[in-house]
């Protein structure tokens, strides 16, 4: 249970990092990929809140601490669905100003860190998971490994776009990011139908 804890801690910090990182520089560089990023970090931080909330009251698995559970996972269904919206909006209105993504050497530190330290939250979380009997860390561990996968479309996208100037990479990574949260979003709707 400790263990638990504090891999969720770890994973509460970072994540609030990276959302502040990413969001600020982000609008800093036009980047809609950043600001993508940043979204899933929000919306992972409000998952990772029920995790929490669900670790540290184990006898309470079924009042509050549920409630809270099936609140949260409300919130993570709704939010991917208005941050594809959002972000579909600001590449019209970038397009049409005629406004292009700059390349941003703190949005490839970001991805750089991302792509190390996901997947160490995501193993860890997994076998801590496995070993306690925690689903819900089971669960938060196939989530640690989709931001992977997005950290690393992000990553490759700022990078071409920072090495070659092909700004139009940050709009397709930005759209890769968006294909895995509604992915994960329509797989939680699904479960929530059941």
């Amino acid at each position: 249970m400790r263990r638990g804890l504090f891999v969720e801690y770890i994973s509460l910090g970072w994540m609030s990092v990276a959302c502040f990182v990413a969001v600020s520089t982000g609008f800093m560089a036009f980047s809609l990929a950043l600001v993508a990023f940043g979204g899933d970090n929000i919306i992972e931080l409000v998952s990772s809140w029920a995790v929490l909330s669900y670790l540290r009251r184990t006898e309470l698995r079924e009042g509050i601490v549920g409630e809270n559970k099936r609140a949260a996972r409300r919130i993570t269904t709704i939010l991917p669905f208005l941050l594809v919206l959002a972000i579909v909006i600001g590449m019209v209105s970038l397009y049409l100003m005629g406004i292009v993504a700059k390349p941003s050497a703190f949005g490839i530190g970001l991805a750089v860190v991302a792509v190390m330290i996901l997947p160490i939250l995501a193993i860890e979380k997994n076998r801590i998971g496995s070993e306690g009997g925690f689903l819900v860390l089971k669960d938060d561990a196939m989530d640690s490994w989709f931001c992977f996968f997005m950290s690393a479309a992000l990553l490759g996208g700022l990078a071409m776009n920072y090495l070659w100037k092909i700004w139009w990479v940050d709009n397709f990574a930005a759209l890769i990011v968006l294909t895995f949260m509604m992915s994960r979003a329509l797989v939680t709707l699904q479960e929530i139908g059941n």
